[in-house]
Formats: structure tokens, C-alpha cells, sequence
């Protein structure tokens, strides 16, 4: 058992360790993590494994510690070919993206690599930008941009680097690219298909007048979803372009009204920034019926384990008892609450 108590003994020990080193916030869960560690030498855990979990962690914490001081600061992950070069039409693509966003007031993380990541930096300019780079014996340093203010990380694992480069943004833009950024975007799709991750935008750029992603678009649209292996329509959350401002306008324009969600016991909890009006719920509830498990959508104050928290309790608030079924669909009320004549103006 993950929680399972230590004997009262060490239990003492930990916690006088945790007080020298001045540990008070979330303390049960440091607690956990430590039981956790104890548990694996209980359990006779290899080396190889104890050496997975160790660098793990340890990865995670150095990421932490590098995103931290920027929580405040919208970020967007570019995703891209390391192997672009820099006369390419997709590297002035990226470059351009990450500029306009930039202006924007986002941050733009990447695998701080050649190619497309390094012209997103370049486009975001050094302060503006943050890499997550893999150690890999036959790829080149993370790029100068990133480097050269500290604003980069060091990953062993994909596994730890993809949750980083996922994790801390608000948007994802993937320009054509090989297997690691096919992974990159089929992750991005699988866990918003499946709610694991909460609803963000993502854009498939491609260079003026490329039809890369077009393919992709073919072979779910002849393949993947006839077959039943997917819900028709889960590939409408994406959206390919060819043109820079649709992809600013996109990641931008999915936070126009939308800030959040949160789940209160079985209640779903949106938080806008403008409260929309009768009519506007009663439309709501006629288009997005299907998604419910029950009762409407409703307009709410913030929910009491919200106000506990001090959790954006300003905030406009709807409440729905989401058929779980559904998680998938959130994009398509998310966008609707987007353009209501009430929300704030782009």
C-alpha cells in the first residue's frame, strides 16, 4: 500500500528531519513521497530500477525549480523536426509563431534543440524562452538561446521531458517533424481524448501552402475513424493551418473566456471571465444537452472546497454534471462559451 504507516519510531525520526529542513507546505505529501522511497527498499527494488526512480524524481524536481519563478506567464510548447534547417521555410514559420506570441506576453518552451526548436527561441527571444532538452549521445546541445539565461533543463528520460514540455502550457503548436514529434502530438491528442489533461488548444502549423499535416488529416478520416478505433470528430480539437496569425489567433483566442476547470465531487466547475446571461445558459444547455449527465448548466458562485482554497473565487462560474463519457467533447462547450456575445472582447 502506497500510504501504508511506518512505524512510529521512524515516522518520529522523519518528521524531526522535516522540521530541521523547514518543510510545512504540503507536508503529507512529502511524507508520501518518502514512504514511497523507504517502501522500494523494503521491497527489494533492483538497481536499475531504484536508478529509474531516483533520476526521475530528481529530474522533476530540477524542472520544477526552472518553471517556477514564470507560474504567472501563459506558455505555448513548439514542437518540431531537430533536423530543420535554417534556410527552410518552416524554420521562418516557427521563428515568425513564436515572435507573434511573444509579443503576445507568452513564453515558449521547447526541447531546446536545433531545428524548429532553436527558431522558436529565436522568435521568442532569450528571456521569453524555455527549454526541456533530452541527453542524447547523437544530438547536439541544447541551443545558446536557452542557455545562455539558464532557462533550460536537462532530461534523461523522454518520459519526465514529455510531462515538463506538456505540463506547464496553456498551448501546443507541432510543425512537421519525425517520430519524436508524431509522439509529442499523439500524446497531446490521447490525453485530452481522454480528459486526463484538461482542455488546451493545439495547432498543427505548417509552412504557406504545406500539406504535411493534410495526410495526417486523411488517414484518420479513412482509417482510423471508419474502423470505430476512434470517435468521429476527435480530431476536430486540432487545428491545421498554414498561416501563422490562425495559430496565434487560435492558442490565444481558447483563453478569451475560458480560464479554467475544476472538478467538485461528480460537479464540474467552469471559471470564466465574464458571466454570461440567461439566454446565452439557455442555449448552452440546448446545444450541449448530450454532454450532460444530468440536470443543466448552471451559473454558480465558487463551490465551498473552492472557497476553502481561496481557488479563483472571483471568477464567473457554470456548473454541469458532466456525462464522464463526454470529457472528450469539453473543447466544443469551452469554444462555445469563447464566442458568446458576452465574453471579453479579443
Amino acid at each position: 500500500m502506497i500510504d501504508e504507516p511506518l512505524p512510529e519510531a521512524l515516522n518520529s525520526e522523519i518528521n524531526a528531519a522535516l522540521d530541521a529542513s523547514g518543510v510545512r507546505a504540503d507536508r503529507r505529501l512529502v511524507l508520501r513521497m518518502l514512504r514511497t522511497a523507504i517502501g522500494l527498499g523494503e521491497d527489494g527494488a533492483d538497481r536499475l530500477n531504484l536508478k529509474i526512480a531516483s533520476a526521475a524524481l530528481a529530474e522533476m524536481r530540477e524542472a520544477f525549480q526552472l518553471f517556477a519563478p514564470f507560474s504567472g506567464v501563459p506558455k505555448v510548447t513548439v514542437f518540431g523536426s531537430a533536423r530543420t534547417k535554417h534556410d527552410d521555410p518552416l524554420y521562418l514559420t516557427a521563428r515568425d509563431v513564436a515572435a507573434a506570441l511573444a509579443d503576445d506576453g507568452w513564453m515558449v518552451v521547447t526541447g531546446a534543440g536545433p531545428g524548429i526548436m532553436q527558431a522558436a527561441s529565436e522568435g521568442a527571444g532569450p528571456a521569453l524562452s524555455l527549454g526541456v532538452s533530452i541527453r542524447l549521445p547523437f544530438e547536439e546541445k541544447a541551443n545558446g538561446l536557452v542557455s545562455e539565461q539558464d532557462h533550460v533543463v536537462a532530461m534523461k528520460y523522454f518520459f519526465t521531458r514529455k510531462l515538463m514540455l506538456i505540463k506547464e502550457s496553456l498551448g501546443f503548436i507541432c510543425l512537421p517533424g519525425g517520430f519524436g514529434t508524431l509522439d509529442e502530438m499523439f500524446e497531446l491528442l490521447t490525453l485530452q481524448q481522454t480528459g486526463k489533461a484538461e482542455p488546451t488548444p493545439i495547432v498543427l502549423l505548417d509552412q504557406p501552402g504545406g500539406t504535411f499535416w493534410q495526410g495526417l488529416r486523411s488517414f484518420i478520416d479513412d482509417h482510423l475513424a471508419p474502423t470505430g478505433v476512434i470517435s468521429v470528430g476527435d480530431f476536430d480539437r486540432v487545428v491545421i493551418t498554414d498561416s501563422v496569425e490562425t495559430a496565434r489567433a487560435q492558442i490565444t483566442g481558447f483563453w478569451r473566456n475560458y480560464d479554467s476547470l475544476r472538478w467538485v465531487g461528480d460537479t464540474l466547475v467552469l471559471r470564466l471571465r465574464a458571466t454570461p446571461t440567461d439566454d446565452e445558459i439557455a442555449e448552452l444547455n440546448e446545444r450541449f444537452a448530450t454532454m450532460l449527465a444530468s440536470g443543466k448548466i448552471e451559473r454558480t458562485a465558487a463551490l465551498q472546497p473552492e472557497v476553502a482554497d481561496d481557488d479563483l473565487v472571483d471568477l464567473p462560474r457554470l456548473m454541469l454534471d458532466l456525462d464522464q463519457h463526454q470529457v472528450g467533447n469539453l473543447f466544443r462547450l469551452i469554444g462555445a462559451i469563447n464566442a458568446l456575445p458576452s465574453a471579453p472582447v479579443p
